[in-house]
């Protein structure tokens, strides 16, 4: 204390002012701030990672949002608080948070922890780099390329670009910026005064994101034709090739094609190569969202299920979703090797990009990106290969497709449990049919009343804290469960729960 008091005398007595600031030394305590960093990381240790495994721990603590407000204290004050109260508010976050690595969370598309490609976030958090030039990002500059190359491998391209972006939506809409950059480039500086009305085609069962790309680009929701779906939700080919003679009899100009390789609900893939020949008949860009069933590539066991990948002209792909590289992590990958990419997206901003640095500024990549920061996203997926091999990589792919295989046996076996088909992905779609249903007659009356089943046994589940499963209504049919099967941690005994606790929770119903 008194050796303090000496260098807070020594420093008024040097003192420096600005405006009333005193300007000698750092204004951080950084013994503090390192102190109270070893603290909060014991926290995440014991609490999130540690018991990322457990079963008998808590998927969510529900709470409603009023009661959950209070608890939080979410309020910003003028003075800051002790340690000792944001260590709290660092275990109140974390208890009343959903756990996503827990083994008996379904719910979305992405589940389950990764230990390495954790640990590349926090690096990558501490280091807190902005992957614009080599200058400032040279390690995650060519992490990123290194990368990119061997995704467009996996691909079956001998060449390729990309980037990695904030999220498949982002992909998606790149990709669609791209195709109509490739269809007519004068856009790029004369905006959408008298183009023609650009239409794009994609599968009914598409992401929702298609519809939000069109609106963002100005290209108008009007203006994406639906092609409808097989009873597998995959896209039909001679429909799409009579929406395309259709658009162009009407003076439309077709420019864009996406297709997707496992759809959210059902996870379908549509049929790449007939598609691929309808594209080259017409000259339009053949986009492929492969952000849920683009890691299939990384297995020669289910690889298959994307056949024609590689006539495609870009690829969405997310490696945060089957591959646990952690949100966020996703790749728009692009065939085109000319520099396409730049040449839609560079702006040549002189403070950042200037090409008279004494390196090879080819490495400045930031000039593809629509973004000026960008995180590293590329390392964690990095390093997690670089740990697992694409042997362990694979063997992610195969035991998740394993288990959903499993599962759809196990439903078949149980009273009250429906299939609504018979999955090609890690999709597994249900209905579960209470006891006092069981004898009604198949009639309105009767889904009326499955319609209700899936809601109640969704809110008692987060209720209790036991498990995460998604619902939804789709194309005509009623309320039915997803079950999406993606974490290492993921096991036969949690499968068996799984419908398990369906049943006790709808036994009443």
């Amino acid at each position: 204390a008194g050796i303090c008091k000496q260098e807070m005398l020594q420093k008024k007595k040097n003192a420096v002012l600005v405006d009333g600031v005193i300007l000698n030394g750092p204004i951080m305590d950084s013994k503090a701030g390192e102190k109270f960093v070893e603290e909060a990381c014991k926290i995440i240790m014991e609490e999130v990672i540690q018991k990322a495994d457990d079963v008998t721990e808590k998927v969510c603590e529900w709470q409603e949002p009023e009661a959950l407000k209070q608890i939080l204290d979410l309020e910003m004050k003028d003075t800051g608080e002790s340690h000792q109260k944001l260590f709290q508010l660092c275990r109140d976050v974390i208890q009343y948070s959903v756990k996503t690595s827990h083994p008996r969370f379904f719910n979305q598309l992405y589940a389950g922890i990764d230990y390495y490609s954790l640990v590349a976030r926090f690096i990558t958090e501490a280091l807190n780099p902005s992957v614009y030039t080599y200058e400032v990002s040279p390690v995650f500059l060519l992490v990123e390329e290194a990368v990119i190359k061997k995704m467009i491998e996996f691909i079956g391209w001998e060449k390729g670009d990309g980037i990695f972006n904030p999220g498949g939506s982002v992909s998606n809409m790149y990709a669609m910026n791209l195709a109509r950059y490739k269809f007519c480039p004068e856009i790029k500086e004369k905006g959408l005064s008298g183009l023609p009305r650009l239409v794009l085609f994609t599968s009914e069962e598409c992401h929702y994101s298609m519809k939000k790309a069109a609106s963002f680009l100005g290209i108008g929701t009007e203006n994406v034709f639906f092609i409808k779906t097989d009873e597998r939700g995959k896209m039909i080919p001679e429909e799409l090739e009579k929406q395309v003679q259709r658009a162009r009899k009407e003076g439309s100009a077709p420019f864009l094609v996406c297709a997707t390789a496992g759809t959210t609900v059902l996870g379908a893939f549509d049929p790449l190569d007939k598609i691929a020949d309808i594209c080259e008949k017409h000259g339009l860009w053949l986009h492929v969202d492969a952000s849920w069933g683009g890691s299939a590539l990384i297995s020669r066991k289910h690889c298959r299920l994307l056949h024609g990948i590689h006539r495609a002209d870009s690829v969405a792909w997310n490696p945060h979703k089957m591959l646990l590289a952690g949100i966020q992590c996703c790749a728009l990958l692009v065939k085109d090797n000319s520099g396409l990419l730049k040449k839609c997206y560079s702006a040549k901003a002189a403070y950042l990009f200037q090409q008279d640095k004494f390196y090879d500024v080819s490495y400045d990549t930031g000039d593809k990106s629509i973004q000026c920061s960008r995180r590293p996203d590329a390392f964690k997926f990095w390093l997690m290969w670089k740990a697992l091999g694409t042997t362990g990589l694979e063997e992610r792919v195969n035991r998740a497709l394993a288990l959903a295989r499993y599962l759809v046996e196990e439903i078949k076996k149980r009273e009250g449990f429906q299939l609504l088909l018979e999955p090609e992905y890690a999709n597994v779609c249900f209905w579960y049919i209470p006891p006092s249903l069981r004898k009604m007659e198949d009639g309105p009356e009767f889904w009326q009343k499955l319609h209700q089943v899936a809601p109640v046994v969704k809110e008692r589940m987060m209720k209790k804290g036991s498990m995460m499963l998604g619902y939804q209504p789709h194309q005509g049919k009623v309320n039915f469960f997803r079950q999406v099967v993606i974490s290492p941690q993921v096991s036969r005994e949690d499968m068996d729960f799984l419908l398990d606790e369906i049943e006790l929770l709808a036994k009443d119903l």
